[in-house]
């Protein structure tokens, strides 16, 4: 099986989870949901990608909204989109789950005519399924036609050509159409057509993956050890038993007398959560292990902490750990009963989880208040002209750039909501500020309680957060401002936005080539780790290798270093940004009113139209994108070319 470019494909469920928010009450009661890609193969092939393993997924989802949301994070995860296919008549499955308590997870199916279940053996073909090391089916697709035909043909394709088939039972009553729609939530119901349904795969797989109730299921007793007997009659498949906080057991052979006299894999002494989702995770970490030709024990071990990291947060796929993160617990383990609030491990999930790469941005900053303000208020003109402008910068931006040439935008939502909107439309970075502009100590637009108004934005959008901020600043109004930007970080990871933190510290008092260092290492001991920095120029090499040890330093998974204007002649900008060009560390700029300035005050003063403040912009931004990008080509540093 060496050579072959994908080591798993699963084949099955994909929906949306909508899980809500609110812990402790009925689904009655949920008030919101956080909205995720769910669906036991799903799960997995995400789980899989993660722990860096190269996955595909075989599924379907209508072509709406929700189909779209699961290809694009599917493919921001890393997994095989090829043979997720849309189908125009059926929508996506929808799944709304809760958490009560401990022992209770609520959770409605809504899969009536789904997509998923459509699968045909024509959404792909024989060397899809030869091109990976093994195959992972799902018990649910077994449950009615054409899926079951779809899994059986698949199958037939991996056993013929040498790919492993590895069976998840993931027996949902429900979804066999054994108990009522409201009860999604039980786990086992006896049923002799079902048990021989399942029988009559077991003997075509390598691996089978079950908890205690899905062997009663598919060995036909409630008896574990008589139902795995039963299995190992039917196949000399690797048998797998989750057996939840007590870890699993691997029976790789005959079935001994107790459970006791297999493989087994302790499991890990953490709180748990949420279950749901934990067996997918933990088939991700198994499979890790098994397709990398660890011992049983070793699989064992990831597949048991794997399944831990979910037990112990919000959501599914989300939840599943990246291999570093993963690596680092099995290494040092964590002081923390409740992995959630272990900070050392939320920081590694959240940096090696984040979608899209962003390997250089370019933006162009419009996103000022104050200064357009002023402006307006010269001419005389109203606050609906600063929004006509703004429309104009970016009509601007989007001739000189595309997304894959680095395009960036930095738009405020008060006064340029229709620009800020319409730049969803590009796919380019968007960033946004929150800051009130100016202000010392730091205030947040739209209040202190800023979770609630990052609620409002889109997750795609970048929180901008500008601060002035100088080592030698009072120590009240230092700590004052720490505190505010401590608030910040929390209130972006509560709702999964990343963060651009903004340092100008030559505001109030010179700054010198250590004061940007000074204030990075500062705010980095305090437990803030900005996604982005935006930093002004450290003034030299000596400068700017400080920058880069800080960041080496505490943060190796932090997407870079932003250069910042500051207003500057475009000559004298160049300075700065040949200089930056240099630097591994520096993905871009974000820079205004170089740009902006002199079509500004010309269209605001009527002596310009608005082509002409559109052709004045373009041509700016377009010469400080050329010129980063030469520079750093002569550096043989990453750049995207322009057309």
């Amino acid at each position: 099986m060496t050579g072959r470019p994908l080591d798993f494909i699963a084949l099955g469920r994909s929906s949306v989870d909508l899980y809500g928010e609110q812990l402790g009450g009925r689904l009655e009661d949920m008030a919101s949901f956080a909205k995720y890609v769910g669906g036991s193969p799903a799960n997995t092939a995400v789980g899989g990608a993660r722990l860096g393993l190269k996955t595909a997924l075989i599924t379907r989802v209508g072509n709406e909204h929700m189909g779209r949301f699961i290809r694009e994070t599917l493919a921001d995860e890393g997994v095989d989109v090829r043979c997720v296919k849309t189908d125009p008549a059926r929508m996506t499955a929808l799944v709304i789950l809760g958490i009560r308590d401990q022992q209770t997870f609520p959770l409605i199916f809504y899969r009536e005519n789904c997509a998923d279940m459509a699968i045909t053996p024509d959404d792909f073909d024989e060397s899809f399924i030869t091109s990976a090391r093994a195959l992972v089916v799902s018990g649910t697709h077994f449950s009615a036609e054409p899926a079951n035909a779809a899994s059986r043909a698949a199958m037939t394709y991996a056993r013929r050509n040498g790919t492993k088939v590895v069976l998840d039972i993931d027996y949902r009553p429900v979804l066999w159409g054994l108990t009522g729609k409201g009860e999604g939530e039980k786990r086992f119901i006896k049923n002799e057509t079902v048990s021989a349904h399942l029988q009559s795969i077991i003997p075509d797989c390598d691996l089978i993956v079950g908890t205690e109730e899905e062997f009663h299921i598919a060995g036909g007793s409630t008896d574990t050890l008589a139902a795995i007997r039963k299995v190992r009659q039917l196949s000399r498949a690797i048998i797998v038993c989750k057996r939840g906080p007590m870890g699993c057991v691997v029976f790789p052979g005959d079935i001994p007398a107790t459970m006791e006299g297999g493989i087994t894999g302790a499991g890990f002494s953490i709180n748990v959560y949420n279950v749901l989702g934990a067996g997918d995770a933990f088939m991700s970490g198994f499979l890790r292990g098994w397709l990398r030709h660890e011992p049983l024990a070793e699989c064992c071990r990831i597949a048991n902490a794997t399944g831990a990291f979910v037990v112990s947060r919000h959501g599914c796929a989300p939840a599943v750990p990246s291999w570093e993160e993963l690596s680092f617990f099995l290494k040092h383990g964590s002081t923390h009963k409740d992995l959630r609030f272990d900070p050392a491990l939320n920081q590694l999930h959240w940096s090696t989880t984040r979608h899209k790469e962003w390997p250089e941005v370019l933006a162009f900053a419009f996103d000022h208040r104050s200064q357009f303000e002023d402006l307006a208020a010269r001419y005389r003109a109203g606050v609906e002209k600063i929004g006509e402008f703004k429309e104009l910068a970016l009509t601007a931006a989007t001739q000189t750039l595309t997304k894959d040439q680095g395009l960036g935008v930095l738009i405020d939502e008060r006064l340029g909501s229709a620009a800020l909107f319409r730049a969803t439309n590009t796919g380019g970075w968007i960033g946004r500020p929150i800051e009130v502009p100016g202000a010392v100590p730091l205030r947040f637009e739209g209040g202190q309680n800023v979770a609630a108004t990052l609620r409002e934005w889109p997750v795609n959008h970048v929180v901008k957060c500008l601060v002035f901020y100088h080592p030698e600043d009072a120590e009240n109004l230092r700590r004052e401002q720490e505190q505010q930007v401590m608030l910040l970080q929390q209130a972006c990871r509560t709702t999964q936005h990343e963060l651009l933190l903004e340092v100008i510290a030559g505001k109030s008092r010179p700054a010198t080539a250590n004061d940007v260092a000074a204030v990075m290492q500062r705010f980095y001991t305090l437990g803030v780790y900005p996604d982005w920095w935006k930093l002004e120029c450290p003034g030299s090499q000596r400068g700017w290798d400080a920058v880069s040890e800080v960041i080496a330093h505490h943060d190796a998974q932090c997407r870079g270093v932003l250069l910042l204007g500051l207003n500057a002649r475009e000559e004298k900008l160049k300075e700065s940004l040949k200089l930056a060009t240099a630097q591994e560390v520096c993905k871009g700029f974000a820079i205004g009113r170089t740009i902006f300035g002199a079509a500004a005050e010309g269209w605001f003063s009527g002596t310009l139209t608005s082509d002409a403040a559109v052709k004045i912009m373009a041509d700016s931004y377009s010469r400080l994108a050329v010129f980063w990008k030469k520079h750093r080509q002569e550096r043989h540093l990453p750049c995207r070319q322009i057309a």
